[in-house]
């Protein structure tokens, strides 16, 4: 793994009020937002968050890059590591969360950090986001090593927490990702891959929980999933690896299971039943008339990739 390229934007500092940040750059837009009408209002609220889609797109290229890269690691037991504060802090935790139920991702290879800890999560704590050594001493806690992809978020890309886990993670060997809003930040010059979404001023002037964050909630969406989708869990674009825990989760096993196989349902039932209600499993089952065992061994053996499996069973 290189380390992060020598050649960036010099980075802002902390104390540095000459160049204020892009985000928190007062709007020449709707100077007048609190005279506007209640329909006027909403829809200037709505129309600015299609510049977080065309922010998120401008990046492609860096969040493909960082999806490859993450994947290298996490083939080997690798654990994704997000950490973040404030707005930031809590759009890692809400992608890492729902990987577990979507996509089976194992608990114990998720790590979400926020500064000030859990009850951050539903009581803002401002003052935690400045703690440089707590960072240091989280990462320590959950033993993050080079094994693991640690993704970094900070609207501002300043903020002392967020830059010194991607400093100190960087130092251990892990693969670090920085999704930031504003150019040439202190995060970005502290990870390997630097996701640089330039959002610019909001609506209501440095409020980022508008389209920065939801610049970051979808470049979160597209780079987990697309970790996923690389690690063999959807099939074509059906998602087959979810943990089926209740009546509409069961229910969507079984309908991807029949898309999947071509079977009916009552035998996609019973496929499921005898696979555990693991859909990988009963899918190659009816499709090359195997028992359980001998299609987890299938998997196994393939990666646990469908595809692969059925590729070499035509």
């Amino acid at each position: 793994m290189t380390r992060p390229p020598t050649q960036r934007p010099t980075p802002r500092s902390d104390d540095d009020q000459t160049a204020p940040l892009s985000t928190e750059q007062p709007s020449d837009q709707h100077t007048d937002l609190d005279l506007l009408g209640t329909p006027e209002l909403v829809q200037a609220l709505l129309d600015d968050q299609l510049n977080a889609v065309r922010a998120a797109q401008a990046a492609l290229p860096d969040i493909a890059r960082a999806a490859d890269l993450a994947v290298t690691r996490l083939q080997h037991a690798g654990r994704l590591v997000y950490v973040g504060a404030g707005t930031s802090g809590r759009l890692g935790v809400l992608d890492g969360v729902e990987l577990l139920p979507t996509f089976s991702w194992p608990p114990e290879r998720l790590v979400t950090l926020i500064a000030g800890g859990e009850r951050a999560m539903f009581r803002a704590a401002e003052g935690a986001e400045d703690d440089e050594a707590q960072a240091v001493l989280d990462l320590q806690a959950h033993h993050v090593d080079a094994g693991d992809v640690v993704i970094v978020l900070a609207a501002s890309g300043a903020t002392p927490y967020a830059v010194a886990a991607a400093r100190h993670a960087t130092q251990l060997g892990a693969l670090t990702i920085g999704v930031s809003n504003n150019p040439g930040s202190p995060l970005q010059a502290a990870v390997h891959v630097p996701i640089t979404l330039d959002t610019g001023s909001e609506v209501i002037s440095g409020s980022t929980r508008l389209k920065a964050g939801t610049s970051q909630k979808i470049v979160l969406n597209a780079l987990s999933s697309a970790i996923m989708v690389r690690l063999h869990k959807v099939y074509g674009n059906l998602m087959v690896d979810l943990q089926a825990t209740n009546r509409k989760l069961r229910l969507r096993a079984l309908h991807l299971t029949v898309l999947a196989s071509g079977a009916d349902p009552d035998a996609a039932r019973h496929a499921l039943h005898d696979a555990d209600g693991h859909v990988k499993t009963a899918i190659v089952m009816l499709r090359l008339g195997l028992n359980a065992e001998q299609a987890r061994h299938a998997l196994t053996a393939a990666g646990h990739s469908v595809r692969a499996v059925l590729d070499a069973h035509p």
